[in-house]
């Protein structure tokens, strides 16, 4: 199987947005040939850090003194998107770190009593405390689904500690005062575990079927992505973390209203309540083969982002985008740094 083409930066088609650039390449899909009996890898030396109310487990590699990059995973996923990544950004020189989101693998609460919250300014503070227990001072956010939405909250509200930002799906910070506006019809059927876990049955689902729910959400999100068994295993081994329904229950219970926010990020919910535009620069990314999202050039959100922007719409490619296109995503990563 040949590898992912890589964005061609001299191939860019403006649009009619100002500030914003598309480009498609092109990606085929698969993770392994047929039969292959070579094992997965997988990342070693997990490293762990207190930070703010977590004790988070990330993976870390490239040169301490390297230009720091944060990679953030989404849901139902876990930091096994980035597997192809980081060794490619390493080489490049570049510090890389690989966290847990809250409620996934190795990142567990500090304490029993705090709420195992979910909402958008929850993981957005989770990103703002893990660099100041790691001391550093700002670095390019990255990410997709979940991950993406911290990487669009924390760089709207610290700027000052985002050195450049990669989002899959463009502007990710949720209005939740249109919540209760319907989506397309197409797009509200790919919704369908959002709206089953508003119920108590959803809930019970989710703690029972974890890892089915998980890859039936795989197969629908990336309906061109042809991988195996063993890949997916490989994350949905992160899913037995014990906060892990809880977490997800209130994300999804909270963005459509079903669940009021906690008070400690009550603040942090109006300041984001107002939408508020993205200063840094900005490479964002959509796989014209998104299950979830439907691609975009770029335009919709363009308003959103008020410093160098460009947009790529990644041909043949679903909505987990660094796995499905490894070399298009440390092109964004490389696009944004320069």
């Amino acid at each position: 199987m040949s590898k992912p083409s890589k964005i061609s930066r001299r191939g860019l088609l403006i649009t009619g947005a100002a500030g914003v650039a598309a480009a498609t390449v092109g990606v085929p899909s698969g993770v392994r040939a047929m039969g292959e009996a070579v094992p997965l890898p997988t990342f070693s030396g997990l490293k762990r850090i207190k930070a703010g109310v977590l004790n988070v487990g990330y993976y870390e590699a490239g040169p301490r003194g390297g230009r720091e990059v944060i990679l953030l995973h989404g849901f139902p996923y876990d930091v096994h998107s980035y597997i192809d990544v980081v060794p490619m950004l390493a080489r490049r020189g570049f510090r890389v770190i690989v966290p847990h989101l809250r409620g996934h693998g190795a990142t567990t609460f500090l304490e029993s009593s705090t709420p195992r919250a979910g909402q958008q300014s929850s993981i957005g503070q989770d990103l703002l405390d893990f660099l100041d227990a790691l001391q550093i001072k700002s670095a390019i956010f990255a990410g997709y689904d979940w991950g993406g939405r911290a990487a669009c909250v924390a760089a709207a509200l610290w700027p000052e500690r985002c050195a450049g930002l990669v989002s899959v799906n463009g502007y990710l910070v949720q209005d939740l005062s249109k919540a209760a506006e319907p989506a397309p019809a197409a797009v509200e059927r790919g919704f369908w575990y959002q709206f089953y876990f508003q119920t108590e049955r959803g809930r019970a689902g989710l703690a029972a079927h974890r890892k089915d729910i998980g890859r039936i959400m795989w197969h629908d999100n990336s309906p061109a992505w042809d991988f195996d068994e063993a890949t997916y295993s490989r994350s949905a081994a992160s899913f037995d973390n014990s906060d892990y329904v809880d977490v997800v229950i209130h994300s999804y219970r909270h963005r459509l209203g079903g669940a009021r926010g906690y008070a400690q990020y009550q603040e942090l919910e109006d300041l984001l309540a107002r939408q508020p535009t993205i200063i840094v620069p900005t490479v964002t990314l959509d796989g014209d083969s998104d299950g979830v999202i439907p691609p975009t050039d770029g335009t919709p959100s363009a308003l959103k982002f008020s410093a160098r922007r460009s947009h790529h719409i990644v041909r043949g490619v679903g909505h987990n985008l660094p796995q499905e296109a490894p070399d298009a995503f440390v092109d964004a990563i490389l696009e944004v740094s320069s």
